[in-house]
This record gives C-alpha cells, structure tokens and sequence, in this order.
C-alpha cells in the first residue's frame, strides 16, 4: 500500500483550505498513491485555541459543497481519502474522520473520544465525545483504523483498533512546538510495537495567532521502528508499507491472540 499524508498549513478560509486538500490529492495521485489523510480540522484554523468562540462558520455537515468537492475528487482520482472535519450530525457537533473511498462514497464516520480542555485545546467548548467509539474500515488494502490527536494518548484507543484487527492506525492531530514532540514519537513507536500495527500521524505546521504545529508527521513500523519523519514545512508525504506483512507478523508474536484469548475483545 502506498500511503500519503498531507501535513499541511491552514488559512482562515476555507476555500483556500479546500484547494489545498485537492492539491494534495491529485499530487498524491500523481505519485502513486492508494490512500491520503491529513491533519485535525483540516478545512479550517484551529479554532479551539480560543475558549468559547463561535465556530459555527467552519461547522459543515454531511452534503455541504467542502465535502461533496472531495467526494469528487476521489471519485475522479480513484483513491480513497479520510479528511477530518468539524461535522454536525443529527444537531450535534464533532471532531470527525471520514472514510471516503474510491467511488467517492462515504463509508463510514470516525469520531473523536476523548475531548480535551486545556490550554489552547479548548475542545470541550466545541466537540462532542464520540456515541459509538473507535472504529476500524475494511478496504481493499488491509484493515484501517482512525484515532483522532488527543485519543492517541488512551492505551485502549490503539489497542482496541489493533484488537478489532487493524494493520494500519491513522492519527489526524495538531501537535505544537510547546509539546513533547520526542515523547510523542517514542509513544507512537511503542504503541505501535506493543499492537504489532502502522501507525501513521498526520500534523498541521504554520503558525495560527499564538500558537505554532511543528509538523513531524511520522510513520512507525511494527517492529517500532520509525520508517520517516518530516520536518515543519507544509509538504506532502508518501511512503510505502506492508500491511500485507502483518498478519504473519502476528503469528510470530501472538500478542493479538492472547489478548482476545482473555476476552478482551471477542
């Protein structure tokens, strides 16, 4: 599989912000590519730096025009996309995944979990938690699963994703230059060793009133291995991987099995 990622750079606009996503899109195309994601809120600024703003401007739903034009574009391109938007379903409103694929259908919704509250991640002020949890997308190159920035920080997010069989494990997020950035990656790495997965975080760079994303969009390997890194610069990455490897993977080392021999997950 031929995986890509946009870590990209966000304007106040989310046009602009859309023309980048499909100039992403067709650059992955061009180069081969089978899958793209890309950051947090990718269509808009982030908002949730600021404590109880009015961001009903960047609140889309399901058949607004941003979502059908990369609808679209996957249809068009043949390639299967998960943007991460701000979503309103059913009156409500969500840090969200889509999964679109090849046809340009929406599989299925990914949610945010866990909504933080802190500083410059005044989540709560916006986002609904998630009514139906962690999920995982059968597609035609293995099993996917989608953990949203914060959530990545619950051992059981990625755990239960790799229970429920995923091979790969995609992060949307929005890393600062204030945090822990060689933390997070040792935390990607283990996780990823620990679940015998890919696991791949997509960042935002640029900087956005007071605060700065550092990018550093990674990939770790099952065996923890760190397969690449970028830097802060607003690019597109693209990397090959094995999911096919990870069944095999996971009989050499029956961490899998064992957990869902203790019932952990049926």
């Amino acid at each position: 599989m031929k995986l890509a990622m946009a870590q990209m750079q966000m304007s106040g606009s989310l046009n602009d912000n859309l023309e980048t996503t499909i100039y992403f899109m067709r650059e992955a195309k061009q180069k081969g590519a089978d899958f793209i994601f890309f950051p947090e809120v990718q269509l808009s600024p982030f908002f949730p730096q600021y404590e109880g703003r009015n961001a009903e401007k960047y609140l889309l739903s399901l058949d607004s025009p941003e979502i059908k034009t990369i609808q679209n574009s996957c249809k068009e391109l043949k390639i299967y996309s998960s943007p991460n938007v701000y979503l309103n379903l059913n009156g409500k409103a969500y840090d969200a995944s889509l999964m679109i694929d090849s046809n340009g259908e929406i599989v299925d919704i990914s949610k945010m979990v866990y909504i933080s509250q802190a500083e410059s991640f005044y989540e709560q002020d916006y986002y609904t938690p998630s009514d139906d949890g962690f999920k995982i997308f059968d597609t035609p190159f293995g099993k996917i699963g989608i953990v949203i920035c914060f959530d990545r920080h619950m051992p059981e997010s990625i755990r239960d994703c790799a229970l429920k069989g995923a091979e790969l494990i995609i992060i949307p997020t929005a890393n600062l230059v204030t945090e822990p950035m060689e933390l997070f990656e040792w935390e990607i790495r283990v996780q990823a060793f620990q679940n015998l997965a890919y696991i791949a975080m997509c960042n935002r760079v640029g900087q956005e009133d007071k605060i700065n994303f550092c990018g550093q969009s990674l990939i770790a390997a099952p065996n923890g291995e760190l397969i690449l890194k970028a830097d802060n610069t607003e690019k597109l990455i693209i990397s090959d991987i094995k999911l096919e490897s990870i069944k095999e993977i996971r009989r050499e080392r029956p961490w899998i099995k064992l957990a869902k021999s203790r019932g952990e997950i049926t």
